[in-house]
């Protein structure tokens, strides 16, 4: 990791691998030693919750509490876990199960099906789904333990992990007086203070472009866009994404994009991903209940793209 220097004296870029994908980072300040030390702190931390919260290292610590799945032992959780847990539980709840970290069968299911061009077969597609269902993930929040009800179940963060991550980052460059920012991790951004001179940073909305989609200038807010044609494959001639209607259990097939604006992102994060599932009849009603949400929707009819997007 290196600071680039050269665009503009007073930003610097920086950018490392991480949860699968590149985290950028750029920073508005003059104090170069401040920038480089805060930035290798924030990198430091998103490693460290990597290291937690991966479906994909084996030794993490979720892959553990998984591997622990049917077990009568409660499994203590660290505080990072934990709360992440507890997180994703409450929107679980909130959108009767749209959002559902024990899809993690299906998603290793999913995965191989797209590696192999081959539609699961509908036996293991059940078998996948019967080891899931956030009703069998219970948390004692006294204790800060976990208990996975059946055997065989897989937690799968992927909703919601890069977003805590954004903000675990977000409090490292605080603590170190950093408060001009933006992070990018793989599309999510989290935006601190506005750059100096300036009354926000100028993003666009979006993935996918659609003339109804604003460009806007923001500061102290997060942005996460989830959509379904970033890693899908076509079978039988349905289109099927990387992402699961957990409550189907197949791909979604909506060629759908969703954007969120919240305080945090964590939240963006796991909104973007609930309200791709919940769609936009359901998804915006939900947001709009949501204090500083907002959402823009991208959907495919016939044709056609259509935004629908928050009113409030």
């Amino acid at each position: 990791m290196r600071a680039n220097e050269k665009e503009n004296p007073g930003y610097r870029t920086y950018s490392q691998t991480c949860m699968g994908t590149k985290f950028s980072l750029l920073i508005d300040g003059h104090n170069i030693q401040l920038a480089n030390h805060a930035a290798q702190s924030a990198f430091k931390e998103a490693h460290r919750l990597d290291k937690i919260l991966s479906d994909y290292n084996s030794d993490s610590e979720l892959s553990i509490l998984s591997q622990s799945s049917g077990s009568p032992d409660s499994f203590p959780a660290s505080d990072d876990l934990f709360h992440l847990l507890a997180r994703s539980q409450e929107l679980a709840h909130e959108t009767e199960g749209a959002f559902d970290i024990t899809i993690g069968p299906l998603s290793r299911l999913w995965r191989i099906a797209r590696f192999k061009k081959v539609l699961p077969t509908n036996e293991k597609r059940i078998n996948a789904q019967e080891r899931m269902g956030y009703q069998n993930l219970v948390l004692d929040y006294d204790r800060k333990t976990v208990e996975l009800l059946m055997s065989g179940m897989v937690l799968d963060l992927g909703g919601i992990a890069k977003g805590y991550a954004t903000d675990r980052m977000h409090t490292i460059l605080l603590e170190h007086n950093v408060t001009r920012f933006l992070i990018d991790a793989g599309g999510d951004i989290l935006l601190g203070d506005p750059p100096r001179g300036k009354g926000g940073w100028k993003i666009s909305i979006g993935g996918r472009k659609h003339p109804g989609l604003p460009n806007l200038v923001l500061a102290n807010v997060a942005i996460a866009t989830s959509g379904d044609l970033e890693q899908s494959v076509t079978l039988m001639g349905n289109t099927y994404s990387h992402l699961i209607n957990p409550v189907t259990g197949i791909g979604l097939t909506t060629l759908a994009q969703v954007t969120i604006i919240a305080p945090n992102a964590t939240q963006a994060d796991s909104l973007a991903s609930a309200c791709l599932v919940l769609g936009s009849k359901k998804g915006i009603p939900f947001l709009e209940k949501k204090t500083g949400v907002q959402g823009f929707f991208l959907e495919q009819k016939g044709n056609k793209t259509v935004l629908k997007k928050t009113e409030k």
